[in-house]
């Protein structure tokens, strides 16, 4: 049988995609009301899967660790009793999110009478492709669904057997709650012949949207005929301000850092101002120390800790996912958004500062999807946001940017009503 063929239904990826233009269509018709009886009737579904599940993902994990995949990458694996409650109360509260389809955006009456408004509509059928961690099986099906869309998921191999139960149990709430076959549909083989020829629907797919590491979304972005909305690297900043509090300034790197290192949104680069490195970085130090995580340092850290690991050249552009923190000595504000802006990847970056005018320039010059104020890094998500669940997070600047939720994975379309005008 060809790797391109779902072998629990016997469907080719094309007819996986044509099923799911189809299933577009209806959904396209249907209620915010009959979406989100669909989506509430999820949780329980899983619920009712919990036992399979638990065994599904102890069956992956044990795969992963004999083939030697990283253990950090293992972690991002494991369905926890606290994973599972996570992904039942986004369900929950992307179902009683607002309806996103149907907003009027814009409209007036033009003054020959004519009516004419913008109207937020779904996209149709959207392709989800990534890596390791099962929240996202729920978390995307979620987001389309609510926002009107067909999904096509295909899940890492690493977590195949548990998506393959998070899928059933949801397309299972859908069918029984009136959404039309193909409103969620996963690809369960394994292999990169699915992939390439889900990448060549167009016409069938309307954007793909991929998941994971930098090389996925890359070679993703090379290989799509299919817009892509990509969900980049995580190369984020924290910048301490000459006027940063010291208690205040350690706790939130250590938080954006250490509350979960292998995360797109956790602290890779920290930047202390050179007015208050004699105050910050031993202090830094100290705490980071307690965590167990490395630091490596630039040649002016190093001269106020020795005991730094010397900070090389490639250590400002990656993305560790990992207990490592690089860490700089800059020269007042507008060197932090130099370096920001020229090394990181445009996810999110943050200042910690009590100046108002400091906080407003670094808002404003610094070119990323969220920028922080005081907060954690880890805090740039569609849950802290009040989105829900989201799909990822677009380091893009076209379709969306930043988490994309409900809303980002709508389009719109105008509509006029006239009286029988014609035109002049």
């Amino acid at each position: 049988m060809d790797d391109n063929v779902n072998h629990d239904t016997q469907l080719t990826v094309r007819e996986m995609a044509q099923q799911a233009r189809a299933a577009a269509r209806t959904l396209a018709t249907l209620s915010g009301e009959a979406r989100a009886r669909a989506l509430a009737a999820m949780p329980a579904a899983l619920q009712e899967a919990k036992d399979a599940l638990m065994a599904a993902n102890q069956a992956d994990m044990a795969v992963a660790r004999a083939a030697g995949l990283a253990e950090p990458l293992v972690k991002r694996l494991a369905v926890t009793d606290k994973v599972f409650r996570y992904m039942q109360d986004r369900l929950e509260e992307v179902a009683a999110l607002p309806d996103p389809v149907g907003r009027t955006l814009e409209g007036q009456v033009r003054p020959n009478g004519l009516r004419v408004c913008r109207v937020s509509v779904p996209i149709g059928v959207i392709g989800i492709i990534y890596e390791s961690r099962p929240n996202v099986t729920t978390d995307a099906a979620a987001v389309c669904l609510k926002s009107g869309n067909a999904v096509i998921l295909r899940g890492g191999s690493e977590a195949l057997q548990t998506n393959q139960v998070l899928a059933d149990a949801m397309i299972a709430a859908t069918t029984a709650n009136g959404m039309p076959d193909g409103t969620i549909q996963m690809v369960r083989t394994p292999g990169h012949e699915a992939v390439r020829e889900l990448l060549h629907l167009e016409g069938l797919i309307d954007v793909i949207i991929p998941r994971g590491g930098k090389e996925l979304v890359r070679t993703v972005a090379a290989e799509s005929r299919i817009p892509v909305i990509k969900h980049f690297e995580g190369i984020c900043h924290l910048y301490l301000a000459p006027d940063a509090p010291t208690e205040m300034a350690v706790a939130l790197a250590v938080n954006s850092k250490c509350e979960r290192v292998e995360v797109c949104n956790a602290l890779e680069k920290l930047l202390i101002d050179a007015e208050c490195a004699p105050r910050l970085l031993p202090a830094v130090v100290q705490a980071f120390a307690a965590q167990k995580v490395e630091l490596r340092g630039c040649p002016r850290c190093r001269e106020l800790e020795p005991g730094l690991t010397s900070a090389t050249d490639e250590d400002w552009t990656t993305e560790y996912l990992a207990p490592i923190l690089t860490v700089k000595i800059v020269d007042g504000l507008d060197d932090a958004i130099r370096h920001i802006n020229t090394y990181g990847s445009g996810h999110t970056d943050g200042i910690v500062t009590q100046r108002l005018d400091w906080a407003e320039r670094f808002v404003a010059a610094v070119d990323s999807a969220s920028v922080m104020v005081n907060a954690s890094t880890r805090l740039s998500g569609g849950g802290d946001y009040g989105m829900g669940a989201v799909v990822g997070i677009s380091t893009d600047k076209l379709h969306a940017r930043g988490p994309v939720g409900p809303r980002e994975l709508t389009s719109y379309k105008w509509i006029a009503y006239g009286a029988g005008h014609l035109r002049g």
